[in-house]
């Protein structure tokens, strides 16, 4: 199996209402030099421009982005060329990155999500790592290397890094 970090920039707080601007992954091996990035158009008219602005861009770029179909069709064969068995989703945060992918995959990939049903995330494998459930943000300021800029692949890139750190500590994860 591959795991597969993910990150997600979107204008407003849920799939469906609000759309997906842009994502990045990366297959968490040591080189860190399988990524994808993938940029979308709108779904929905609603958008919150506090949140859309976080990505980096306005709604007139937001609107020139290629359809959904297109992008996550290109970001399901990424997935099949660059993973080992059964991928699997990880990031910072699933309860967004996850929730806008699995729902893109379902409207826009036949209802059929390589991932599956379910995701992990970083902060909870670092909390068991310590022993401590108050430790969910420490392993960012420990492990990452790569600058968080709301750039989605170098967001998934820093993740990333901190997972393989985790790795050196003893977490026994398939890096392949």
């Amino acid at each position: 199996m591959s795991y597969i970090c993910v990150d997600c920039e979107f204008d407003g707080p849920v799939p469906g209402k609000y759309s997906m601007v842009c994502f990045g992954a990366i297959v968490v091996e040591p080189s860190l030099n399988k990524t994808f990035y993938g940029r979308t158009s709108p779904i929905s008219q609603e958008f919150i421009p506090e949140a859309l602005v976080i990505s980096g861009f306005s709604r007139k770029e937001h609107l020139s982005f290629e359809h959904p179909t297109y992008t996550i069709k290109k970001f399901v064969e990424w997935i099949k060329e660059n993973s080992v068995g059964r991928p699997i989703f990880i990031s910072d945060n699933p309860g967004s990155d996850f929730a806008f992918i699995n729902y893109y995959m379902h409207i826009f990939n036949n209802g059929e999500n390589p991932f599956g049903h379910s995701a992990r995330r970083i902060g909870d494998l670092y909390c068991g790592m310590v022993n401590d459930a108050s430790k969910n943000f420490e392993w960012k300021k420990k492990f990452r290397k790569t600058n968080h800029d709301h750039h989605p692949v170098n967001d998934a890139k820093g993740n990333a890094e901190g997972i393989l750190a985790m790795h050196k500590m003893g977490l026994k994860i398939d890096l392949r």
